[in-house]
């Protein structure tokens, strides 16, 4: 099917005197908007969006890939996944389109695959399914189709959807499966194509990259490889951070692989307050290499449990995390106790290391003084330079005096 050429002849897709800016393939062209009659169009499986939706569909069905002979069941599939991706979202664009129109035209391909305009096809099939009227929706139609232009496509669905001045919607997991899928296991991507299509720096995909990798390294090691959608429900993309800035700071391989795998037994068996905060006394752990031993040590024990745990459950879904592992409150209460110990005697000697630590940061900054400049300073400057030194010897002479009792 060629949606421009047999939508034009079937009265379909009607051209209007609506244009586009689009920039593809660093060409820069204005292209002319369409009117599509929404059966001609269908939602991109591709969409970094609902990249969790589409696992978990996948994985409770027991499929490699959703079916997409019958469009209009594939459609009502897809349409469910981008209402609960953000519901909220939904709901205020829909009323909007309801109340003035779509001011937004998308981006379709020449099969009428929406590369742009998911959430704008869904309030549309929602208005035509309240009304009983007949909707079309606003799109520029590409003469190409996503076999051929696969890269070309991905980038300008990322810089229309990323990379203009507009908030990003995504779930934080969704972004990091789209990062995975496009720049590691596809390879459609180098870090530096897709930086430049969502206006980030390269740094900052770097950095996302490593977290994702870290991901699918946490589902592993949870016997669910890629169903990302548990790392969605987990709610692990800020400890994620955590770990990814751990994994930067230990340097022994080792020390590394143990400490991935105690963190990940952490994330997935929850013990109980704030995961983020919780993972961030693991960090506080993890610098002081002192204790880092003693605390992995203590800790593979109960990470053994876990992976024991993990066999007897067999296959992994969100069912079983929820009834087998989330409830074995005394293992949980055991990495809890393990981690508080650890935690305090950490801070112990934290806090008697920072009066030296303070004292030779005081140092360093006078260390840093350019005595030079004090021929040019007027006999003010000077004075008040003085009377600062004063007050300095008086803190110096107050610290020895405490020192020496």
């Amino acid at each position: 099917m060629n949606l421009l050429v047999d939508g034009l002849e079937e009265k379909t897709v009607f051209k209007t005197e609506l244009t586009k800016q689009l920039s593809i393939d660093n060409h820069t062209e204005v292209y002319p908007v369409y009117k599509i009659r929404l059966d001609k169009l269908y939602y991109n499986d591709q969409n970094d969006r609902i990249a969790t939706w589409i696992s978990q569909y996948k994985a409770d069905n027991k499929i490699n890939s959703i079916d997409m002979k019958n469009k209009e069941e594939y459609n009502n599939i897809i349409h469910q996944f981008i209402t609960e991706s953000n519901p909220k979202a939904l709901s205020k664009t829909q009323k909007n389109i309801a109340l003035v129109g779509q001011e937004q035209p998308g981006v379709v391909l020449a099969d009428g695959r929406i590369v742009d305009g998911n959430r704008r096809f869904t309030c549309l099939r929602n208005i035509q399914e309240e009304t009983g009227n007949t909707q079309y929706m606003n799109a520029v139609i590409l003469e190409r189709d996503i076999t051929g232009n696969a890269k070309e496509i991905k980038m300008l669905e990322l810089y229309l959807q990323h990379g203009v001045d507009k908030p990003v919607d995504y779930d934080p997991i969704d972004r990091l499966v789209g990062i995975y899928n496009d720049i590691v296991d596809k390879k459609l991507l180098s870090i530096t194509e897709y930086a430049k299509s969502v206006n980030l720096s390269e740094r900052e995909i770097k950095r996302e990259v490593d977290k994702a990798k870290l991901m699918v390294e946490f589902l592993e090691f949870i016997d669910a490889p890629k169903q990302f959608h548990l790392a969605r429900k987990l709610n692990i993309n800020d400890p994620l951070k955590e770990l990814n800035t751990i994994m930067k700071q230990c340097k022994d391989e080792d020390r590394r692989e143990d400490l991935k795998n105690v963190f990940f037994a952490n994330l997935l068996i929850r013990p109980k307050g704030d995961a983020t905060r919780y993972v961030r006394d693991i960090k506080k752990i993890a610098i002081d290499t002192n204790f880092l031993d003693n605390y992995l040590e203590e800790q593979m024990e109960l990470t053994e449990k876990v992976c024991d745990l993990l066999e007897e459950c067999g296959d992994i879904n969100e069912e079983v995390i929820n009834e087998k592992i989330l409830t074995q409150n005394e293992l949980q209460n055991a990495f809890e106790r393990s981690t508080e110990k650890w935690v305090t005697k950490s801070n112990s000697k934290a806090s008697k290391t920072l009066p030296a630590q303070l004292i030779e940061k005081a140092y360093e900054q006078l260390d840093n003084v350019d005595t030079n400049v004090f021929k040019k300073l007027s006999d003010d400057e000077k004075d008040n330079i003085r009377s600062k030194l004063d007050l300095v010897q008086e803190m110096i002479d107050s610290i020895r005096g405490e020192l020496d009792v």
